[in-house]
């Protein structure tokens, strides 16, 4: 059975769980917190558990902001005082680079993004036996679903469509199956892909294509089950994002930077850092968003793995009639640019994954590019990465992080490096 005890939270973990003497991880808590606690299972060394009475709260605890917290897994930070809060994250990345041997590096100040900004959001959806639906997000360390009725973290158009996606899909989605469903703020209006779990059939594509005109939205796909294939179902107008004046289109579902906001520090931070370059890889160009930045002062050759973001960036260098900008379909895990292809370029950009560019990052070591920037959603991968290079004869002049990922244990960074 379940042991229940008194326990006093001493810090945040790096997941966003209070730390007790134990080590006891206990969501939602805050140091000096005083909590009754149910213990679960054993985790990193320690046990996981249980927030069940607050029974005395501490210095750095504040009232949330949602009326979801606590259930939603979607944010795991509301409840702490913010000068804490920036002081915890920023402190993310000074730990991650000082555990590779980099704790002399200058960490700037923190980048912070508003509430109700995010413009993409992943939802999960449940069908219920009794035909109701839950959309939103999972509970914490949890299958369950919350249905989250208003969000402050996503951009009002957002949290408008939540109820109207909730009532289609109690018409298309088969009771007790789960969905997918992206939701996209683009500059034509919302871009939804919805993934019911099994073939759309002609009355499917009907409701979804109604929806689609009822809600005044851009364009919405479905995709089928364990499939890379979108289907186009409603294309009322262009779900473009400008990335420095320059309109793509990227492919449904498209990973975004989480905010326009954050995304415009991010971009002032590595054309800032590539100033005076004249010709720029960009590696995991994604769909370009610092491609076409780059592309104002310079020649950029645009490296993706995924086909359909590279033909994004290809299709508005075209229309645009963009000559210096050039595209490549490459896996940059599998087949990293040399560092002989390297060395024709002033600055390299790389911008991947969670899991880092360790592969590339051996090749830019070898190379002589004389700047690169790296961008990353992950402190730890960013400084393995980093330590790489500095191995190689950089210099990790600065970083830069940037919180986009509100009220979440994750935070997104900017490291120039120099030779």
């Amino acid at each position: 059975m379940p042991t229940e005890r008194s326990v006093t939270i001493e810090r945040i973990g790096a997941q966003g769980d209070g730390v007790a003497p134990g080590p006891v991880y206990v969501p939602y808590t805050a140091p000096g917190d005083r909590a009754r606690v149910r213990l679960g299972a054993e985790r990193g060394g320690g046990v996981a558990a249980e927030l069940v009475e607050l029974l005395a709260p501490g210095p750095a605890r504040v009232e949330p902001a949602c009326r979801h917290f606590g259930r939603c897994g979607g944010c795991a930070l509301q409840h702490v005082e913010a000068d804490f809060y920036r002081t915890w994250k920023r402190q993310r990345v000074v730990q991650a680079l000082a555990h590779r041997g980099l704790s002399d590096v200058p960490v700037a100040a923190m980048a912070q993004t508003a509430p109700g900004t995010r413009r993409r959001a992943d939802l999960i959806a449940f069908r219920r036996p009794d035909g109701a639906v839950l959309l939103g997000y999972h509970r914490r360390a949890s299958h369950r679903v919350i249905n989250v009725e208003a969000c402050p973290v996503l951009a009002p158009a957002l949290v408008r469509v939540l109820a109207p996606l909730r009532r289609l899909l109690e018409t298309v989605l088969d009771r007790g199956a789960r969905a997918g469903v992206v939701v996209t703020a683009t500059k034509g209006g919302l871009d939804v892909m919805v993934e019911i779990g099994r073939d759309l059939d002609l009355w499917a594509r009907e409701r979804l294509a109604a929806f689609a005109a009822a809600e005044d939205l851009a364009r919405l796909s479905g995709s089928p089950p364990k499939s890379d294939f979108v289907e186009p179902i409603a294309i009322r107008r262009p779900a473009a994002v400008d990335f420095a004046g320059v309109a793509v289109e990227p492919p449904p579902g498209a990973f975004l930077q989480a905010s326009p906001e954050a995304e415009a520090v991010l971009v002032a931070e590595v054309t800032g850092a590539a100033d005076g370059a004249k010709r720029i890889a960009d590696l995991f160009a994604g769909s370009g968003t610092f491609t076409f930045p780059l592309a104002k002062r310079a020649t950029v050759h645009a490296i993706e793995g995924e086909a359909a973001f590279a033909e994004a960036i290809r299709r508005a260098a075209d229309r645009d009639q963009l000559a210096g900008v050039t595209v490549e379909v490459r896996d940059l895990f599998r087949r990293p640019l040399e560092a002989k292809a390297l060395a024709n370029f002033e600055a390299v950009v790389f911008d991947p994954p969670r899991a880092g560019a360790q592969a590339q990052c051996h090749e830019l070591a070898a190379a002589a590019v004389p700047v690169v920037i790296g961008v990353s959603c992950n402190p730890a991968t960013f400084a393995r990465d980093a330590r790489i290079l500095v191995d190689g004869g950089y210099r990790l002049e600065r970083v830069l992080p940037v919180d986009q990922f509100l009220w979440s244990p994750h935070v997104e960074l900017v490291g120039i490096f120099l030779r």
